[in-house]
């Protein structure tokens, strides 16, 4: 990745970990009273991973890590945000939940990082932020045991090539579906978790089609063992979605359904 980009995107996401860490949307005060903050589709996919070993890509500040820890699995998150980790381990501590947190960007982890899981876990917001999936699914495959699974739930990327700024009111074809090597420049307002918040800072961001995901990680070795799609979202999106009453963010009921989110589970053989 470009020095400049990384830079712009670690700066993002150590100025989001400061408005997330008190945000509605992650709820920090409940996870500390016990709640597990983990979606249902996740939960009903990976299942019970009591005892096993899980390594979680992009973790940002730990909720879902330490959630997995909560359910059973010995945890290791992995992030760039140095905000982020540093809250991360500070809510291990103090909740006494046992989890190890490195902080690496995502390319240069196997060279900090020692060991195979028998899960790597990435979820929700992740591959935008990676310009390089064929080495992604490589990392992925060097921390995999053999017979391991690598689950990754994430918004669809079908869903991306539509227009999602504050004003938009429709579908409104904006963005390329296929990958390209060079990224989209954003200017975040707020973020996915309070679009109100007064955070303004350039990022850059990569497409990346369905296909490519695929044969990524088939190049690295893994064989899918499904691909499943939904026609609703754990964020909101766009700024015309509406909330359902298990918590997914769906287009109102003029729109005709669309894939915006999909989970994929691969193993290495």
């Amino acid at each position: 990745m470009n020095d400049n980009y990384l830079k712009s995107n670690r700066e993002l996401w150590d100025a989001w970990t400061r408005l997330h860490v008190k945000s509605k949307f992650y709820d920090v005060d409940g996870f500390k009273a016990g709640k597990i903050r983990l979606d249902s589709v996740v939960r009903e996919n990976l299942g019970d991973v009591a005892g096993k070993s899980l390594l979680h890509l992009q973790c940002h500040f730990g909720l879902d890590t330490l959630s997995w820890a909560r359910l059973g699995a010995r945890v290791t998150g992995a992030d760039f945000s140095e905000e982020a980790i540093a809250q991360a381990r500070t809510l291990s501590a103090e909740l006494s939940i046992p989890a190890n947190f490195v902080c690496a960007n995502i390319y240069d982890l196997p060279s900090v990082l020692s060991g195979e899981f028998d899960i790597v876990f990435a979820s929700h917001g992740v591959l935008p932020w990676l310009p390089d999936l064929q080495t992604w699914a490589k990392v992925i495959a060097h921390f995999l045991w053999r017979g391991g699974a690598f689950y990754i739930v994430e918004s669809h990327p079908f869903a991306h090539v539509f227009d999602n700024g504050d004003d938009a009111t429709d579908l409104r074809v904006c963005y390329h579906y296929f990958e390209s090597s060079e990224p989209i420049k954003c200017e975040a307002n707020g973020s996915y978790a309070d679009r109100d918040a007064d955070c303004h800072i350039t990022n850059y961001q990569w497409d990346h089609s369905m296909s490519e995901l695929l044969n990524a990680l088939l190049s690295a070795g893994l064989q899918i063992e499904y691909l499943r799609e939904y026609p609703f979202l754990a964020w909101k999106m766009f700024a015309f979605m509406e909330q359902d009453a298990d918590g997914w963010w769906r287009l109102p009921k003029r729109f005709n359904q669309i894939p915006l989110m999909f989970s994929l589970k691969a193993i290495k053989k």
